[in-house]
C-alpha cells in the first residue's frame, strides 16, 4: 500500500474504532473488526481506488464484521440490539471532517485511561488505539520485548472487563479525574519520546494527541498548558544533542537551533490560559519553560520569576522532583550553597532513594560553587545510577572535564 494510504488509514483508525466502541461498547471485538477493515482497505484500495468517503467505508466494513461476530452468540446479539443502535455511526453525507470524528477520538483517549488500568497499561492502550502504533512499534518505543507488550495490552483489556466498569464515556462527575489521567498519560508518552535520543516520533505523537485534546477542550486551561509545555520543551530538541547523540545541558545549547515558531505558539497558549482560567501545574510548568526559551542566552534567564513560579507549582505538586527543581532555581537566585542545602533536604525523601537526578543536581551546584572534587564524585555517582546510556556518556564526560 502506498505511503499516502498508510498515513490516511493511521489517521482514520481511532475515528473508526471510536465510532464502533461508542455504538457497541466491546473494545476487543471492535478493535478486531477495525483491523479486518484496515486489511480489506489495504488490499482493495490500491486495486480499485480510494472510496469517496474512506472513513464511512471503513466503518461500514468494520460494522459488518462486528455484526457477524456479535450475532454468533446470543448474549452478544442482545447487546447488539441495545439502545446504542439508535446512535448513527455516520451522518448522511458526512465523512472525516465533522465534530463527531474528533469526539470519537477523544472518547478513545478517555477510555484508554480507564480507572482500572495502571499508567503503563494506559500508555500502551493509548498508543495502540489512538496513536495507531502497532504492538511492535509500542514495544520498541517503550524498550520492552514485543511479547511483553502483547501481554500488557491483553491484560489491560482483561482488566477492563473484570473491573465491571463499563468501557464507555465516563459520566460527567468522573470527567475531571479521567481528564487528569488523560493528560498524565500524554505527558508520560511525550517524556518517553523526548528523553530518548532516537524516539522523536513518540514525542511528536504525544504533541499530535495533545493538539487534538486542546481542539476539543479549548476552554480547559490545563489542556492548553500541557500542549504549551510540550511545544516549549520540544522546541529545544535540535539543540539537545550533538551529532553523535551526546546530551548537551540546557545552558550550553545553541539557542539558534531552537524552534522559534514552536516557542511562539507555546508561549501564546500558556499566556492565554493563565489569563483566563484557574492556574494548574501544567500551565506553571509551561510558564517556566517559556522563561527558559525566551532568554536569548543562558545568563539572561529570569531565575527570580522562575523561582516564583516554582513556589506556586509546589502548591499543586510537592513531588520530590518538583522540589528538586525548585532547589536548583533557589541556587540560581540565592547562590549554589543555599540550593545545596535544600537538595540535601529533598534527598531524604525515600522516593528519591538512589535516584540519579539528586546527584546530577548536586554535581551541577557543586561545580558552580567551585567545589570541583566533590562535583566530580557526584557526576560519577549519577552516571552509575542512571540506566540511560546517553546520560551515562554525558555525566562521565562532565566528570572527565573536571579531572583536567
Amino acid at each position: 500500500m502506498s505511503g499516502g494510504f498508510e498515513h490516511l488509514l493511521r489517521e482514520l483508525t481511532p475515528q473508526v474504532l471510536g465510532a464502533l466502541v461508542r455504538r457497541y461498547g466491546h473494545f476487543d471485538a471492535c478493535e478486531d473488526a477495525v483491523q479486518e477493515a484496515l486489511l480489506a482497505a489495504s488490499q482493495q484500495w490500491p486495486r480499485d481506488g480510494m472510496p469517496d468517503q474512506p472513513r464511512a467505508w471503513l466503518i461500514t466494513v468494520a460494522s459488518r464484521r462486528l455484526t457477524d461476530e456479535l450475532r454468533s452468540e446470543e448474549a452478544r446479539r442482545r447487546r447488539e440490539n441495545n439502545q446504542a443502535l439508535e446512535i448513527p455511526l455516520v451522518a448522511p453525507g458526512a465523512d472525516s471532517t465533522g465534530p463527531r470524528d474528533a469526539d470519537d477520538t477523544l472518547l478513545l483517549l478517555f477510555l484508554c485511561c480507564h480507572p482500572s488500568l495502571t499508567p503503563a497499561a494506559q500508555i500502551a492502550l493509548t498508543l495502540r488505539a489512538v496513536g495507531g502504533l502497532t504492538t511492535d512499534e509500542i514495544a520498541r518505543a517503550l524498550l520492552v520485548p514485543e511479547e511483553t507488550m502483547k501481554k500488557r495490552i491483553t491484560r489491560a483489556k482483561q482488566g477492563i472487563r473484570s473491573s465491571g466498569i463499563p468501557f464507555r464515556p465516563p459520566p460527567p462527575a468522573e470527567l475531571p479525574a479521567r481528564l487528569a489521567a488523560v493528560l498524565q498519560v500524554l505527558y508520560l508518552i511525550f517524556n518517553e519520546g523526548y528523553t530518548s535520543t532516537d524516539r522523536v516520533d513518540l514525542a511528536e505523537e504525544a504533541i499530535r494527541l495533545a493538539r487534538l485534546t486542546y481542539r476539543l477542550l479549548p476552554a480547559n486551561g490545563e489542556v492548553a498548558g500541557l500542549l504549551a509545555l510540550m511545544l516549549l520543551t520540544h522546541a529545544r530538541r535540535a539543540a539537545r544533542t550533538t551529532p553523535a547523540g551526546d546530551l548537551i545541558r540546557l545552558d550550553e545549547q545553541d539557542r539558534a537551533l531552537w524552534d522559534a515558531n514552536a516557542i511562539a505558539e507555546g508561549t501564546a497558549l500558556v499566556t492565554d490560559a493563565m489569563t483566563r482560567t484557574a492556574l494548574g501545574p501544567y500551565q506553571l510548568q509551561a510558564a517556566i519553560a517559556a522563561l527558559h526559551d525566551e532568554a536569548a542566552q543562558a545568563e539572561d534567564t529570569d531565575w527570580t520569576q522562575i523561582l516564583a513560579l516554582y513556589d506556586l507549582l509546589i502548591r499543586f505538586d510537592d513531588s520530590p522532583v518538583a522540589l528538586l527543581n525548585r532547589a536548583v532555581a533557589v541556587a540560581m537566585v540565592q547562590g549554589p550553597r543555599t540550593g545545596l542545602a535544600l537538595i540535601n533536604e529533598v534527598a531524604q525523601d525515600p522516593r528519591l532513594a538512589n535516584h540519579h537526578r539528586v546527584d546530577v543536581a548536586r554535581a551541577h551546584l557543586l561545580e558552580l560553587a567551585g567545589e570541583l572534587p566533590e562535583a566530580l564524585e557526584a557526576y560519577l555517582a549519577a552516571a552509575r545510577r542512571t540506566t540511560s546510556l546517553p546520560e551515562q556518556r554525558y555525566l562521565n564526560a562532565r566528570a572527565a572535564r573536571l579531572r583536567r
